[in-house]
């Protein structure tokens, strides 16, 4: 039997996936923007509407015609997105006023911030958070600090949901979850000493510190993280800690801005990496509806068999989904002077796409970042079980041929919508490795186990996988098949179990 994909998991990540993060970050935020003039039209802020919109079109402006002349002096293509969302998230953090004064502070703030971006960088990639660089060297300045006017109780009604959405879309929910716990116990125990009720302590630690504002639009801002699951979290604990230490380093006071920007030094050390040029090779067919693009880096890309790359194609008119998209890499870490992705071309396709297939080989772009941990057990001694649907077979591409030759127990599930989009099947069939096949028809392919049409339920998984609970279980496609593979491997005794859904592809 097959199985079909839950409906509510399927429709929370369509709707998510429409966007790019950077284009959805935009539109949460500008959701809490109108949501702080409702309550401020309503009284229960103190700014007037009046303060609010001076100081809005202040930062906006400022970050956007910042990013203009740093384009037109550096001869780059400015990220509209990027800026809005820096002038946004300045909003939430200096007071709202009419004054000159407080109005040329935000408006410095905001250049600084998007200075940053092409000043702190290394090969083209900041180093620190933008808005935490503005806020920082306003205040060292001494013309104002920062104050996070965002952190009240009645800004959570539009916050915390839009905070929840943006970490959910991103899957960095573990590591805003380790930020936030590690604040709030601290500052708790902070409170006890001073004989605080933990009621009372809890209420103003919930309502009147930027906790999720922070967790939600700045500490998991992509361009600042390291790459590998264990390195964020280490980064969000250490951010957490000193969010919470009233910690003084002589006239240099402990923010929550500060915290930000040590956490981001950390993730640099970690092994943040600079962006990096590529130089389109060829074009492949892998299917009627799919393509590998294979690239010569302009130095060699370090990463791991599993990861991806974020790939930004700067294009005119650009829709929703905005000018930068991830894809996971399909050459192995063994050949790192070509960098090769497979993505899908339905039709309609995007701008970014309709972009990316009509360049030609010679044609250059950039990779903004390598990250990710769809990694394959360390242990070569420990079987897997590899589940992919669709394009989702690409993260298995890598890890297959890095471990080509390599005595592993690998059972690979493939399912497609027809066997002409069986990417790779030739390639697969030369590896050692055990195939069951989910096709309409049967494709015929010597060696390999036709389950028939869709993904296997777990009595399928169950009957031809009868060790699946010693496996470590990897599943990889839409968001759909991820979250119905992953139930059906439950199911059947699985256990250990990471997934890669591809969100808007």
């Amino acid at each position: 039997m097959s199985i079909s994909a839950p409906a509510a998991p399927r429709t929370l990540n369509t709707f998510l996936g429409r966007w790019t993060m950077y284009r959805l970050t935009v539109w949460l935020l500008l959701a809490c923007v109108a949501w702080s003039f409702v309550l401020s039209l309503a009284g229960v802020l103190f700014y007037t509407p009046a303060e609010l919109g001076a100081t809005l079109l202040t930062a906006v402006a400022s970050t956007l015609v910042t990013s203009r002349v740093a384009g037109l002096l550096l001869r780059t293509r400015p990220q509209t997105d990027s800026s809005l969302i820096t002038g946004l998230l300045l909003y939430f953090l200096f007071w709202p006023g009419t004054e000159g004064m407080q109005l040329g502070t935000v408006a410095l703030a905001g250049a600084v911030a998007t200075a940053s971006k092409y000043v702190l960088a290394v090969r083209r990639r900041h180093i620190f958070n933008p808005v935490a660089v503005g806020a920082f060297v306003v205040a060292a300045t001494g013309l104002g600090g920062a104050v996070w006017w965002v952190a009240t109780p009645w800004m959570l009604v539009a916050v915390l949901p839009a905070s929840l959405l943006i970490l959910y879309r991103n899957r960095l929910l573990p590591m805003a979850a380790v930020f936030a716990l590690t604040a709030v116990v601290v500052l708790l125990f902070r409170f006890a000493a001073n004989g605080e009720p933990p009621a009372d302590a809890l209420v103003t630690v919930t309502g009147s510190y930027p906790l999720v504002f922070l967790a939600g639009f700045m500490l998991t801002e992509p361009l600042t993280l390291p790459p590998l699951r264990v390195q964020r979290l280490l980064e969000a604990a250490v951010v957490g800690v000193l969010f919470a230490v009233p910690l003084s380093l002589g006239p240099v006071l402990m923010s929550p801005e500060l915290a930000l920007l040590v956490g981001n030094a950390l993730a640099f050390v970690l092994g943040q990496r600079g962006a990096v040029r590529l130089r389109l090779l060829e074009t492949r067919e892998l299917t009627p509806t799919a393509r590998e693009l294979v690239f010569q880096p302009s130095r060699p890309v370090r990463f791991r068999a599993g990861q991806y790359l974020e790939l930004s194609v700067p294009h005119f008119e650009p829709d929703s989904r905005g000018t930068r998209r991830i894809f996971s890499i399909t050459t192995a870490p063994s050949e790192p002077d070509t960098a090769a992705v497979g993505l899908r071309v339905a039709d309609p396709s995007s701008s970014f796409k309709r972009s990316l297939l009509k360049m030609r080989p010679g044609a250059e772009l950039t990779a903004t970042t390598v990250a990710g941990d769809f990694l394959l057990p360390r242990d070569r001694s420990k079987p897997v079980l590899m589940i992919a649907s669709g394009i989702g077979i690409t993260p298995f591409i890598s890890q297959l041929r890095q471990v080509c030759g390599e005595d592993r127990d690998i059972v690979l599930v493939y399912a497609a919508s027809s066997v002409e989009e069986l990417a790779y099947a030739g390639e697969l069939q030369s590896m050692d490795v055990r195939v069951l096949v989910c096709t309409p028809s049967d494709p015929g392919i010597p060696g390999w186990t036709w389950l028939g049409p869709g993904l296997p339920d777990e009595a399928v998984l169950s009957r031809e996988i009868p060790d699946i609970s010693n496996r470590a279980v990897y599943v990889s496609g839409s968001p759909g098949a991820v979250a119905a593979a992953r139930k059906a491997v439950r199911g059947a005794g699985g256990r250990r179990i990471r997934t890669d859904p591809f969100l808007g592809y």
